[in-house]
């Protein structure tokens, strides 16, 4: 009287195998919840009223409203790179870098843009000392390798 367990495509563990849904009957793609259905059915035909009447609090001092309109009339500001030549004078990371934070000194460059830049050498700086590490584990090993012989 033993018989198969029942697959419902579930793991060991418990969770759903990748591809197998839990509810292959549930609610479509592009379903929208209850709640977000009445509130568009209440604004509908109402959107040029509302955004009128927030357009006049903005107006009239309101800062919550004056936000808001902003927020939907003015992109967020994305960050612009600004071209730049990194000075071949200075051969140094630190000299690089000395660089950049005279000319954000000098407002030739923003403070952020330097930060990043800094960053970055900081980055390089750490990829040459690896490269270094690895460079001298190698000839270690190699010198090693001939003594053994």
């Amino acid at each position: 009287m033993s018989s198969q367990p029942e697959n419902t495509g579930r793991k060991q563990d418990g969770t759903f195998k990748k591809g197998v849904s839990g509810n292959p009957s549930g609610k479509p793609r592009g379903t929208r919840h209850k709640a977000t259905q009445a509130a568009l059915y209440l604004l509908e035909g109402e959107s040029e009223v509302i955004t009128r009447k927030a357009v006049e609090l903005a107006l009239g001092g309101d800062v919550t409203a004056l936000r808001l309109c902003l927020e939907r009339i003015v992109p967020a500001l994305k960050a612009v790179s600004p071209k730049m030549e990194i000075s071949s004078s200075s051969n140094t990371l630190t000299g690089q870098a000395q660089g950049f934070i005279t000319a954000a000194a000098n407002g030739d460059i923003s403070a952020d843009t330097a930060t990043q830049m800094i960053s970055a050498l900081a980055n390089v700086a750490r990829i040459e000392e690896f490269e270094n590490i690895k460079h001298r584990l190698e000839s270690l090993e190699r010198a090693m390798k001939g003594q053994a012989q």
